[in-house]
């Protein structure tokens, strides 16, 4: 069987309403964690957060008509996969074709309108609430199913900050077994209070902008976002098609070590990475540039930094994006899946901001400053709650 290569992306950030204007807020080390306009939280003029530039309102005007059970989180979706199905030159006929799988992630999902079906609840309609539907964290993916006729396989993936990161795993499965002929991953999440409040129970939400592997961080900002890709085997891609990269190896792994942190000597972290290695077939100095999972919280920064020791002899150059867009939970995997993918295709490397001084223990330093140079292998690390590691690896395409 042929490479697995991405032939579309959309994204939608805090820094960004499309892939382009993402990138450029990378090139010129331009942040988008700030005050929330559109969130409803005690919290909104407590905590920065990465929201997305545009309003709900703004966000449904894809919508032919006014659809009230669509949540925030499905809107965002929305926007993303319409960017990424463009993208790629998708047609209508091959979006309803069996051999087109949708796989998504969330964490949030309908979340975000936990109040409006609260109220409905205690209303005691006898139709019921409209959100009801909307509410569970596979809904967004089954909205975007219906809107775009997917035809086939379709799934939605729940490992917390590394559930897209596993749809896009996921999909390249698919393909690889012959169970479909073109896979559209990624994943969305929506800022909602429940999902503040419980991060905020953690004590890990920081009340100035991150500062990724700094000596001084205060923990992390959350954010929104929505990013698809979309990937298909070489053999079915005719030569006029634009191709960004080669997914190349990918790697999973799970140290069961604690609900919200991994372990001191990073077994999970360290093991998927080199789990994505293998599936590569590259040896670690092949890597060069890791976009980190970086999220600036004490524990993550620590124990990535000793996983990339144990891994590399010497680690590449490495930075984190959440710095830019805040952690984006459930889209975090996809967002900085294509991030590096820009980094592939136009040979550059965005920094890390905010960073002063290195972590004792473990001396690292990222990237801040914005570099062009070449690369050929480029490392994604994705790592979630519960001890859930997962490491993608994109490759330039020739």
């Amino acid at each position: 069987m042929g490479r697995i290569l991405v032939t579309g992306i959309g994204l939608i950030s805090a820094i960004g309403n499309t892939v382009a204007e993402n990138r450029q807020s990378l090139i010129e080390g331009r942040s988008g964690i700030g005050n929330a306009s559109f969130l409803q939280s005690k919290y909104t003029s407590l905590l920065p957060f990465g929201e997305v530039k545009k309003s709900t309102e703004a966000l449904a005007h894809l919508l032919p008509t006014p659809q009230p059970q669509v949540t925030r989180t499905d809107l965002i979706a929305l926007h993303a996969l319409k960017e990424a199905i463009d993208d790629a030159q998708l047609s209508g006929q091959e979006l309803r074709n069996p051999a087109t799988a949708l796989i998504g992630a969330s964490t949030v999902g309908g979340m975000c309108l936990t109040d409006n079906m609260y109220a409905d609840a205690n209303a005691d309609t006898p139709a019921g609430s409209p959100y009801l539907a909307s509410y569970s964290n596979s809904a967004n993916t089954l909205f975007l199913q219906s809107f775009f006729n997917i035809g086939g396989i379709v799934n939605t993936f729940n490992t917390a900050c590394s559930s897209s990161a596993n749809a896009i795993m996921y999909g390249a499965r698919l393909l690889q077994n012959g169970l479909a002929e073109r896979a559209i991953v990624g994943g969305t999440d929506s800022l909602a209070k429940f999902t503040i409040n419980g991060f905020n129970a953690l004590m890990i939400l920081s009340d100035a902008p991150c500062r990724p592997f700094d000596m001084a961080r205060k923990g992390l900002n959350l954010g929104e976002a929505g990013a698809f890709i979309v990937l298909e085997k070489e053999e079915n891609i005719t030569p006029s098609r634009r191709i960004y990269a080669e997914l190349k190896g990918y790697g999973n792994s799970n140290d069961a070590y604690h609900p919200s942190s991994t372990s001191e000597n990073a077994d999970g972290p360290f093991l998927c990475m080199q789990g994505a290695l293998q599936t590569a077939g590259l040896q670690p100095g092949a890597i060069d540039f890791v976009n980190a999972h970086g999220t600036a919280t004490e524990n993550n920064d620590e124990t990535e930094s000793v996983a990339m020791l144990r891994l590399f002899d010497k680690p590449p150059p490495f930075a984190s994006t959440k710095s830019y867009t805040g952690h984006t939970l459930g889209a975090a995997g996809a967002v900085e899946a294509i991030y590096s993918i820009l980094n592939l295709h136009h040979q550059e490397i965005y920094p890390s901001l905010n960073f002063e001084t290195p972590i004792e223990k473990t001396g690292l330093i990222p990237v801040h400053t914005y570099e062009k140079r070449p690369l050929r292998y480029v490392m994604s690390n994705s790592f979630g709650f519960g001890g859930n590691c997962s490491s993608l690896i994109f490759g330039q395409h020739h």
